[in-house]
């Protein structure tokens, strides 16, 4: 018998942990999965015979290391600062290791010694990072094999909200960690564009987004993520005239949220004073530049936003003009908003979330051009099996299942950027619903 250990057992944790223990049997699995929470783990496995719930200090050293030893892989949906700890035991152990999260710095210096060990340390092998890396290279390797020459390419994730709960004003809802929406996009966006370097700074981003088709579910707003830059050689796309990596949002999002960032309500680097007792009218004032008993209309005219049109719809929505109390404590900025927006942004029991992720690609073959783009939409079953849940969890339970079997043998730090390893994954996702559309269209 092998033994799976998934460490965390969180909300993307649920779609992971039941595939794992459906292919128990089959594959003579014992699946263990460990929390913080040890009743949550339990609650996960729903009583199944392959499973085992165990608590797990990420912080106990000796504890992780004894329940790694019993491990013939590690999957680890831990918070993306814990899994380099993880992944040590696991070079130092010989127990492969898949996790969702980018690979840092920490990572990639555990390169060498897990070759020399024999492990496989893979990761970005979820969602975005994951399905996009696998779907891109499946693109971009059939266009390359048939003799062509990539011209530009654009890729796009978002997660969002199913149009049957698309419900507020907003049309977003948090399906994923709050506090990493709030602190999307800081920093400088770089990326090509026609054959120049763009960069974007985190002012200046919700304003440059471009409007995006999805085939069946209308339009969307794309802007630039981070830095689109790093990916010319990861995707072997070093000659590329136009390299765009970005996060997608349904029409109206970004310029709603432009006025967050240009008022300064998204900044986390300092925590607002003087607002014990006060009301959330209050916070909203303490940005503005004068204190006035006109609060909406000098919000609009410092913001230049019209003061009856969709933007100030978002704002009362959200119940910026209220005369309601703060919460206690003292904060950032960046956390009162998220606080509000948590209550605001909330998925009911009955809401379903919503995975949507396009590709468009243009290339010359045989002396024509072509705009070939990919697009899939995973809607959720319900607030357990949620698309992010499936879209994170299900290529990460494949992978495991493929390292396991001798079917994935690479050694040391990868992401699943390699055929060997994307198609067997993407093949298996297909199955699971989880699948690309496709359309192709000549250039004049």
């Amino acid at each position: 018998m092998r033994h799976v250990l998934i460490l965390g057992a969180g909300k993307s944790a649920s779609v992971l942990i039941e595939y794992m223990l459906s292919e128990a049997e089959a594959e003579d699995w014992m699946v263990t999965v460990g929390d913080v929470s040890p009743e949550t783990a339990l609650q996960k496995i729903g009583g199944h015979a392959r499973g085992k719930a165990i608590a797990f200090d990420a912080e106990d050293a000796s504890s992780k290391e004894k329940c790694i030893a019993e491990a013939d892989i590690v999957i680890s949906l831990l918070p993306p600062s814990m899994h380099v700890s993880v992944a040590e035991i696991c070079v130092r152990l010989g127990k492969s290791f898949v996790c969702a999260s980018y690979v840092d710095a920490a990572m990639r210096t555990l390169h060498d010694d897990a070759v020399r060990n024999h492990v496989l340390l893979l990761n970005e092998c979820g969602l975005d990072p994951g399905i996009d890396h696998m779907s891109a290279m499946h693109m971009l390797h059939a266009v390359k094999a048939a003799g062509g020459e990539i011209l530009s390419f654009e890729s796009y994730t978002g997660g969002l909200i199913a149009p049957e709960s698309d419900t507020n004003p907003w049309h977003y809802k948090f399906t994923w960690n709050p506090r990493n929406v709030v602190l999307a996009g800081q920093g400088t966006a770089k990326f090509l564009l026609h054959g120049t370097f763009k960069y974007v700074p985190y002012q200046a981003l919700f304003t440059r987004y471009d409007i995006l088709e999805v085939p069946g579910y209308g339009t969307f707003e794309g802007y630039p993520n981070r830095d689109s830059l790093g990916y010319r050689e990861m995707y072997g796309l070093e000659e590329v005239r136009t390299l765009v990596r970005g996060t997608l949002r349904k029409r109206g999002f970004c310029d709603a949220w432009n006025v967050f960032v240009q008022l300064g309500m998204t900044d986390d680097g300092y925590v607002l004073e003087g607002m014990q007792g006060k009301t959330w009218i209050d916070f909203t004032n303490s940005f503005l530049p004068e204190q006035t008993s006109d609060t909406e209309n000098t919000f609009a005219a410092y913001t230049h936003i019209d003061p009856r049109g969709e933007i100030m719809e978002k704002m009362r929505w959200l119940g910026l003009f209220e005369y309601r109390s703060l919460p206690s404590g003292k904060h950032s900025p960046a956390q009162y908003l998220q606080i509000l927006l948590e209550e605001k942004w909330k998925l009911e029991p009955d809401d379903k979330d919503m995975c949507v992720m396009l590709h468009v690609m243009e290339y010359s073959l045989s002396g024509k051009k072509y705009r070939r783009q990919s697009s899939m939409v995973v809607c959720g079953t319900d607030n357990v099996h949620t698309a992010m849940a499936k879209t994170v969890g299900l290529p990460a339970g494949i992978a495991a299942k493929n390292i396991l079997n001798g079917v994935i043998r690479a050694t040391g730090v990868h992401i699943p950027v390699d055929a060997d390893m994307y198609i067997p994954i993407l093949q298996e996702l297909a199955a699971h619903g989880i699948q690309f559309t496709e359309e192709v269209s000549e250039i004049e």
